[in-house]
């Protein structure tokens, strides 16, 4: 059973995209992954994403897709909500993995933009519209252009807003005026997917966030989510301003490969990361821990 959710907010407020923790031998570990996921939960997450891009998805089977699911669903499900990536550049493959998904036990899809075909935007509409019609769970769209090379144009989100299982949009375009039409003209519940947007992303309607740095700041992400609520504008700007450097810091390169240095830094799983990711050099670690420390992270 999933946690609690209202229309407004489907998953909850605030999400991390969790890494998948893999053992020295660049195995599935699985009880890393447990672990990480109620650390996280325990730390004020309302929902957690696996087998997302932070979650390596590119490397991972389907069938360790389907066990990690499993897995966290076991370890926190009835704590928080799990979403479940299922999104690929293949219709048919995205569909098969919405369904092993939910078979899994999952709470609901993230589908992101086929990446690299560049299809036009009826091709993106049919592709989300048949993940969607796949199962019976919720549906988050992710729109990120820089990723996936094309964008989900206003029009497009419009549409796909009018399907009853598409009921959320992960933004992570850049684009605070071209967010602010497609949330006011679609009515889906907005997550900011862009840790630096996060502030500016609630200003114009969002309800939550799809984190990264939540692996390190998730009771910061959540006093700045509850300061914003609270109409607490100077506390929200504050938090947001002393996490510049997190935020700097965890995408100085590619986002998995700080976070699972970050998580080694604190002693929590996260493990090896697997080609064509590689770990840091000593002197970006270095420069991670300054980064961290000036957000005011403990390590």
């Amino acid at each position: 059973m999933a946690p609690t959710s209202t229309p407004q907010t489907p998953f909850g407020r605030v999400l991390t995209a969790m890494v998948t923790p893999f053992s020295d031998d660049g195995e599935l570990d699985i009880d890393g992954a447990q672990r990480l996921a109620a650390h996280l939960v325990d730390a004020g997450n309302d929902g957690i994403v696996v087998n997302g891009t932070t979650g390596e998805s590119p490397t991972t089977s389907d069938a360790e897709k389907a066990q990690l699911v499993r897995a966290v669903v076991e370890a926190v499900g009835d704590r928080a909500h799990v979403v479940a990536g299922a999104g690929t550049n293949d219709t048919r493959h995205s569909v098969e993995l919405a369904r092993s998904a939910e078979k899994a036990g999952a709470h609901g899809l993230l589908a992101v933009t086929p990446y690299y075909s560049k299809p036009p935007q009826e091709g993106l509409y049919r592709h989300f519209s048949a993940i969607a019609d796949a199962t019976d769970l919720p549906v988050m769209l992710y729109d990120i252009p820089g990723r996936s090379g094309v964008p989900i144009n206003t029009e497009t989100i419009v549409r796909l807003a009018d399907h009853p299982r598409i009921v959320a949009n992960k933004d992570a375009k850049g684009d605070l005026g071209r967010a602010s039409w497609a949330l006011a003209r679609s009515g889906l519940a907005w997550y900011s997917g862009d840790d630096m947007l996060n502030l500016p992303l609630l200003s114009v309607g969002a309800v939550g966030f799809v984190s990264v740095v939540g692996h390190v700041v998730t009771p910061e992400l959540r006093a700045l989510l509850d300061a914003h609520l609270n109409g607490d504008v100077a506390k929200a700007t504050e938090i947001h301003q002393k996490l510049l450097p997190v935020f700097t810091g965890m995408f100085r390169t590619q986002g998995v490969i700080t976070t699972k240095a970050a998580l080694a830094l604190q002693g929590l799983p996260g493990g090896p990361l697997r080609l064509p990711l590689v770990e840091l050099s000593p002197e970006e670690t270095e420069q991670l821990k300054r980064d961290l420390a000036a957000g005011g992270v403990q390590l």
